[in-house]
Parts: C-alpha cells; structure tokens; sequence
C-alpha cells in the first residue's frame, strides 16, 4: 500500500529540479570548493532582504529556533532549513507508522527521497503564504496584492535554492550535507557575535555592549566598584554574560569527549584469507538527526501556536496550546511561552527556574528525552542504516562478522545496533538539556548540533588526509 502512495505522486516528482550525480570521482580539493561556493550563497542569501516588506519592530516569533533552522528574519533565508526538516519529519512518521512503506531497493529510496522534496516544496510555500498573511512583513491590505505575492515567490525560490544546494552536497559534489552545514554556520556565527559583538542596547542600567567578552571590559573600566561589574559582567540577565560563555565552551568538551564512545565489531573477508578489520558503532549512531527532527517538531508547534494567539489571543483552546508574552529590558525583542504545552515544552531558562516550576522542567526533561530516543530509533529504519541494511553492505565488501555466519549476522547486529540508536538519542536529549540549564549560548539544542556537525567535517578531513597521505596532497 505504501509503495503504491508513493507511485501515485511520482509524476509530481519529476516537476521539482534535481541534481545530477557526479559521473566519476570528485577530489577533495573540488568537495571543498564546492562546500564553500554552497556556504557562500548561502551567507548572502542571508543578508538580502526581501523586497517589498515593512519594517517592524515587534517581538520575532521564531526567535528561540532561528539559530537551529539557519534562518534570518526579513531576508531571503527567513524560512531557512524548516521547509526540509519539517518534510523530513512529516516522512519519517509515516514511515515509521508504517502508513508507507520505504523498500530496499534504490528505486523505491529515490521515490522516498523524490517525495520528501515535494513536500518540503508544498511546505515552503504553505510557510510563505501564512508567514505574509498573518502580517509579519506587515498589513497584507496596506502591502497590496501584488506585494504580497512577490514576497511569497522569493521565499519559495529561496527554499528552492536551500533544496538545491543541500542535494549539491549531499550527491557527492562537496562535504557532508548543506542542512549540517548552514546549521554548524548558523550556531558558530551565533556564538562569535554574542562573545564578541560590538553592538551597545541600553538596558535601562545604561548603555551595555552585546558582546559578553566585551561587555566585562566595559564593565570594569566603567563601573566604580570593579566587583560589582564583574559580578554584573558574569550574572547579567537578557543579555550574553561569562557564565553562558563558559556553559558553551564545558557542553562542547563533554560532547566532545561522548563522540569517542563506540564498540568495535570484529568483521572478516571471505574472500581473502587473514584479512580483518572492525565495524564501528557510536554511541551517537544517528548523529545529530534526533535533535534536528525534535527541533522541527517544537518548532512548529510554537509557529502554529503564535499564529493562533494573535488571531484568537483569550480562546480557551489557543491558550492550552499555549500562552505567549514579550521580553521586557534589553536584548532583542523576543516572544515567549508563559502557559500553555509549549510552555511546558521550552527548556527553563536557569536552574533557578527548575527550583522556581520543578513540573516544568520534569515535563521537559521527559520530552525531550523520549523524543530524542523515538526519533533515533525510527530514523535507522528509513535511513539505511538498520541491522538489515549493514548486513547487506558488508555482504556486498565480502565481509562478515567474526564467529557468525550470513545469516546470523542480522541477529547480532540487532543487539547493537537499535539499542545504541535508543540510548544514543536518549544521551543527546540529556546533554541538550543540561546545556540549557547551565544557559549555554545559542540554547542546548545548537550547541549539540554545531559540535557534532563540526566532528563529522573532522572526521571527513581525517580520513582524507589518511588515504592522500598528508594534508598538503589533499589541498594541492
């Protein structure tokens, strides 16, 4: 049933532009040249605004996950990576659901893949017409018709080009993924500009420098009592302080330290005699995927929310849904939960807020962890890397492991493989919480996907530097 679903969107499929596979092998030195020229588009995209929109200074709605989708309010990067996400999660559940059936067979990969990128079209343009008509560029009746439509055809030709760029990558032409790559930007971009950001807000206790780092200098050579400026540098609220730097710099070593976490299966040719090696499992089988898909879900959910509060602010079911209100003092304007499930599904901001709401923070923590752990589980099943599917590519190397025949290969990998998917995941939405709750800087969430994505382009590097034999071969 699921495959015939597919089958009868294929014609569909074939409207959406595609990427090429590379016809022979690309070298290092072009991935890197093409990852860059991708991530250069990408960063000016982000800094060209849409035409036609008004200016405006409220509260951003979809500032707590900005970072996360790579987007940029007011430019052509607005709806970032959410389209893609948001299809990918959308697949993924009815994969996992079993309402489609993804088989084995690279035929039927293709037609998920195909399917995965029209929805993530239909979406941006679902996300484009909401966004102008719910008033974010300003009063559809003061924009005009024609206004309104432009700026929906530019954030659907953005998304577009996003799609492109990410199959560019993900095709062979450069390194990784785009979706990784402008997350990773996103985040590191983040957290340079909060240490270190020129830019001054008066906070009502005077003129304050955004930058943490900057900000203590100010600070000390500003404030009489040196103590009470440094205390205030460290301690600072709504704006980056010390405290979040050091948060974010403890949470990249602790991630760091749980990528070396994996076991090694002994594996063997059967094709040559004495020739071995291992298969490797990580304690992070799935990567970041758990966390990037949890974040698209919340994500909506607030959209969906915010959109309904300003339409229908009192209603009794909107306010389930949750209850929105403004940041006061310095910083940028902000909305935020303050009722509601996604109250209850938004991290505390201090562990003095855990003392303040302990039922928030048991909800969240619960959330977080069993949706971390559900979507690695899931994940390994449509993404290729199930017991079955690892099975099948040593098979195909002439491999097998140790002590096992062919047959009983599956069983074992199942030990491992499904129960380090679950507890993988369930260890990434534990330390995304913890950075949280110390206040790391670009929220828990960011930092766990900015050092995972930042090893695996180390990772990528190492091994080719391995096979080229230095790191001067691979560039030149």
């Amino acid at each position: 049933m699921g495959i015939k679903i597919l089958e009868y969107i294929q014609p569909f499929i074939s409207i959406i532009p595609e990427v090429a596979k590379p016809e022979r092998k690309i070298q290092f030195k072009e991935k890197v040249l093409w990852t860059a020229v991708t991530l250069f588009i990408f960063l000016v995209c982000c800094q060209i605004p849409l035409f036609g929109i008004m200016s405006s200074d409220s509260a951003d709605p979809f500032y707590w996950f900005r970072v996360i989708m790579a987007s940029n309010r007011g430019t052509l990067m607005e709806l970032g990576i959410s389209p893609i996400v948001t299809s990918s999660l959308i697949m993924q559940l009815l994969a996992g659901a079993k309402i489609i059936e993804v088989g084995d067979t690279p035929k039927d990969r293709s037609l998920f893949n195909g399917a995965q990128k029209l929805f993530g079209m239909i979406i941006t343009l679902g996300q484009a017409i909401v966004y102008v008509m719910t008033g974010m560029y300003g009063q559809p009746s003061e924009l005009g018709v024609v206004i309104c439509m432009i700026i929906v055809l530019q954030l659907l030709v953005a998304g577009l080009v996003v799609l492109l760029l990410d199959e560019l990558l993900q095709k062979g032409y450069g390194l990784g993924s785009g979706i990784s790559l402008f997350i990773a930007t996103n985040i590191c971009e983040t957290i340079v500009w909060k240490s270190l950001s020129p830019a001054t807000i008066n906070t009502g206790r005077g003129t304050e420098f955004e930058g943490a780092i900057i900000a203590l200098f100010h600070l000390l050579a500003t404030r009489p009592d040196k103590i009470k400026g440094l205390r205030e540098a460290f301690y600072r609220q709504n704006l980056p302080n010390l405290l979040n730097l050091m948060a974010t710099i403890i949470v990249f070593g602790i991630v760091i330290y749980f990528q070396g976490f994996r076991v090694d299966l002994p594996v063997k040719s059967t094709r040559y005699r004495g020739q071995q090696g291992t298969y490797p499992i990580k304690l992070f089988y799935t990567s970041n995927t758990p966390i990037i898909l949890q974040s698209a879900l919340v994500s909506n959910l607030y959209f969906i929310s915010q959109m309904l509060a300003s339409r229908f602010a009192g209603n009794f079911i909107v306010n389930i849904l949750g209850v929105w209100d403004s940041v006061p003092g310095g910083g940028p304007a902000r909305s935020y939960p303050t009722g509601g499930l996604c109250y209850y599904l938004s991290p505390p901001e201090s562990f003095g807020h855990v003392g303040q709401d302990p039922i928030h923070a048991v909800l969240y923590i619960a959330f977080m962890l069993g949706s971390c752990a559900f979507f690695s589980k899931t994940w390994i099943e449509v993404s290729g890397s199930s017991a079955k599917d690892v099975a099948k590519q040593l098979k195909e190397q002439n491999m097998v492991m140790r002590g096992h025949r062919e047959t009983s290969m599956i069983k074992e990998l199942n030990r491992y493989i499904p129960t380090a998917a679950a507890f993988g995941g369930l260890c990434i939405g534990a330390l995304s919480v913890f950075a949280d709750f110390l206040g790391a800087i670009g929220s828990g969430t960011g930092i766990l996907l900015a050092v995972t994505i930042i090893y695996q382009y180390f990772e990528m590097f190492a091994k080719e530097q391995q096979e080229m034999g230095g790191f001067g071969s691979m560039l030149f």
